[in-house]
């Protein structure tokens, strides 16, 4: 009985880590995504400030459902590499069918949760899921597919905050947050290649269609798209022009960490770099008292 009893404390709490972990609350910041329409458009009422945080939890429930997914199918793959073999579904901590579960217990919440607050949001969020999973699926194994399919879940993430706030989006909003995104994940992909070498297309199929020079003109190109389309939609607007200066700051000490192959988790490298940490904080004030000026 004894054993009994010391076996079932010691699997319960490690199941429930494992849970936890698998649901990868330290990439949930990019959630915050669902604020960048709110913040553009100026809007703080206290319903829009209600709708960015229904938004939030939303996101907080349907990127886990999909990351739960992904594990489960990427189990075989992970076990080879040197870090996510540690995942908590390639290590055998959680089950595969209590995995695919909570995906879809996830994803359920997500929804119901979503069309509570507005229908045409529950909308966004399929979209999400399909998409998303499509591309855990088939679409991750697509090149150039791929880069776009994981760039499409940022942007959905502020398409969704506008349309649970209820706000219109601009054509330089979404080209700026989507070729911002693609810079993102093309970084990522650039520095996975660095860093895994040989081993990259072993843990990461994908990898395999890309070389480091064609990555490099990717998230140069979309870096390049995303800065010259966002002073274009700043310099129309009185009081966001020295918003510029710091967010060109921002992407070129970010693309510095893509060349040196450091940005394989784009959350760690913003989370930890305290210039960058400075140049965001920098942008919103500027763009809080640009926005206050009008």
């Amino acid at each position: 009985m004894g054993a009994t009893q010391i076996g079932r404390k010691t699997t319960g709490p490690s199941l429930t880590s494992g849970l936890l972990r698998t649901a990868r609350p330290r990439q949930w910041p990019k959630n915050l995504l669902v604020a960048a329409a709110p913040v553009a458009a100026g809007a703080h009422d206290g319903t829009t400030l209600a709708a960015t945080g229904v938004a939030l939890a939303v996101f907080c429930l349907a990127a886990p459902a999909v990351y739960f997914l992904n594990d489960v199918l990427d189990a075989g793959r992970d076990r080879l590499h040197p870090v996510r073999r540690l995942r908590p579904i390639a290590a055998g901590t959680v089950p595969e069918p209590v995995a695919l579960a909570s995906s879809a217990v996830l994803a359920l919440a997500a929804l119901a949760l979503a069309a509570a607050w507005r229908l045409e949001a529950a909308g966004v969020i399929a979209l999400y899921l399909l998409v998303n999973g499509l591309y855990c699926l088939k679409l991750k194994h697509v090149p150039i597919i791929e880069l776009a399919t994981v760039a499409s879940g940022f942007l959905l993430r502020a398409v969704f905050g506008g349309v649970m706030a209820g706000l219109a989006l601009s054509q330089w909003f979404l080209i700026v947050v989507g070729s911002a995104a693609l810079f993102m994940v093309a970084g990522k992909r650039s520095s996975e290649l660095a860093t895994l070498g040989p081993k990259a297309a072993s843990t990461r199929p994908g990898l395999a269609h890309y070389s480091p020079g064609y990555l490099r003109y990717v998230w140069q190109a979309s870096g390049t798209v995303a800065m010259t389309t966002y002073c274009l939609w700043a310099f129309e607007l009185p009081g966001r022009q020295l918003t510029v200066v710091p967010l060109a700051l921002a992407f070129l000490r970010y693309g510095w960490h893509v060349d040196r192959g450091e940005a394989g988790e784009p959350e760690t490298v913003v989370l930890k770099d305290r210039w960058l940490l400075g140049l965001a904080l920098a942008w919103a004030v500027l763009f809080v008292v640009g926005t206050a000026r009008v």
